[in-house]
């Protein structure tokens, strides 16, 4: 934990170069403005997922996206996306059938589209649309081959106070998935690896303040509450996760690093595992930082 805590403090330094427009506050829940017409902007996200009670279990997710404002309402975006992984001594029937290590290596692509119906500044309360289709090639849990297409429909909605000194954001969306998992070798025994194809759908729902305390300096909170229901077992899994950021934005470029724990989850769970959590397909706890920049 401590190593990728000081990389991202360290990466953070190195990128401080003078950036404005779209930014973060924090770290999941995004708000309701599109980039204006002609603007462009690159973010790099890295997420650190980290610990399942049993064994020792370390992901971290990289994803670097461009942005550019098709119209003074929309926007548009493609990225990029890599993981990398270490797992020992962790073995779950039908999610991780063995240990698995690797260093950063791609993993998916994206693209997306943003429409702004309603400004927060100019309107009064911000309201906003986002869709995004991925395709991955690396299944994120266990690191094994899997082929999975995502949807995802997003409704932004956000409102500032205290003549924007604080922001409040909330995101509701619901993600389409189909996915099907490559065939694996030497299996233990009795272990259950399906290779048929799955399909699934995810709700998510998200809400935070972030405040601005300082010049150029926000503190906020926010909440995470997912579920997923799959096709032959219904409700799969639930989870709230939740947590502090902190953001920094200068006039070219900002910065947001956020700590997200799991507060309670429930579903399918595997022997050992803490109670209260679901940690087969999520972790303990997050890291996530994110920078952006405007040119």
């Amino acid at each position: 934990m401590k190593r990728y805590a000081s990389w991202l403090l360290a990466m953070a330094a190195v990128c401080a170069v003078p950036a404005e427009a779209d930014e973060n506050l924090l770290g999941y829940t995004t708000g309701a403005e599109a980039l204006p017409k002609g603007a462009k902007e690159l973010y790099q996200y890295i997420t650190l997922r980290q610990d399942k009670s049993v064994g020792k279990y370390e992901a971290v997710d990289y994803k670097t996206e461009f942005e550019y404002g098709l119209s003074h309402r929309l926007s548009g975006s493609i990225a990029a996306k890599a993981m990398s992984l270490d797992t020992q001594g962790l073995l779950i029937d039908g999610y991780l059938p063995a240990d698995r290590q690797f260093s950063p290596r791609l993993s998916g692509i994206e693209a997306g589209l943003k429409y702004n119906f309603l400004s927060p500044v100019k309107d009064g309360i911000g309201v906003g649309m986002a869709v995004e289709a991925s395709y991955s090639w690396i299944d994120p849990h266990s690191g094994q081959d899997k082929d999975t297409l995502n949807l995802e429909t997003k409704l932004l909605l956000q409102k500032n106070y205290l003549d924007d000194t604080l922001s409040w954001a909330t995101n509701l969306g619901i993600e389409a998935t189909y996915a099907k998992r490559g065939d694996i070798a030497n299996l233990p025994a009795g272990f259950d690896w399906p290779t048929d194809p799955e399909m699934e759908i995810e709700f998510t729902g998200s809400t935070g303040l972030a405040y601005r305390f300082a010049p150029n300096w926000f503190a906020g909170a926010e909440l995470t509450y997912q579920t997923e229901f799959e096709t032959e077992i219904g409700q799969e899994r639930w989870s709230l996760f939740g947590g502090p950021s902190l953001h920094y934005g200068a006039k070219q470029w900002w910065a947001t690093l956020t700590w997200y724990p799991q507060l309670k989850g429930g579903g399918e769970t595997f022997t050992g595992q803490k109670s209260g959590l679901h940690l087969i397909e999520k972790t303990e706890q997050e890291l996530r930082f994110k920078i952006g920049y405007n040119f």
